[in-house]
């Protein structure tokens, strides 16, 4: 059974992925490079989610040892 937190957890995981995919996406298409600096902000926008990303890995890798009393 999952826990609240778990279930957020993995929820957030989802949409953020779903993010980075859609921009992906928009990318690869040329729906979203209208021009060069607009390519870069969108690539800083998936680096971004990307790093939220592993930040809820870190963040569940410290709780989960916090709960084991290491």
């Amino acid at each position: 059974m999952l826990t609240l937190n778990t279930l957020f957890e993995r929820e957030l995981k989802k949409l953020i992925a779903s993010a980075v995919e859609d921009r992906k996406d928009n990318l690869s298409t040329g729906l979203a490079t209208i021009d060069f600096p607009t390519y870069k902000h969108q690539v800083g926008i998936i680096t971004g989610l990307r790093m939220a990303l592993e930040m809820c890995d870190e963040a569940a890798t410290v709780c989960n040892r916090e709960e084991r009393g290491q």
